[in-house]
């Protein structure tokens, strides 16, 4: 693993070790976390074109009637 330095405001650092800690967690954990989420962001781009290609066939604008929509 490779260390990052940043910097930030003290009392934030300070906030933010106490929601990891409710959470059960360390700082660095809920960072690596938040980095792999934060990344992964990038690749939604690539997700959206697979899930527009998925639903190519479906017809926008058509309007179901309230036991349309009811239905289990």
């Amino acid at each position: 693993m490779k260390n990052v330095t940043l910097s930030a405001d003290e009392a934030l650092i300070e906030q933010a070790r106490l929601v990891a800690k409710s959470q059960h967690k360390t700082l660095n954990a809920a960072f690596r976390e938040w980095l792999q989420r934060y990344a992964a962001e990038s690749g939604s781009g690539a997700a959206y074109d697979a899930l527009m290609h998925r639903l190519r066939d479906v017809q926008p604008g058509r309007h179901f009637t309230r036991d349309e929509m009811n239905e289990r």
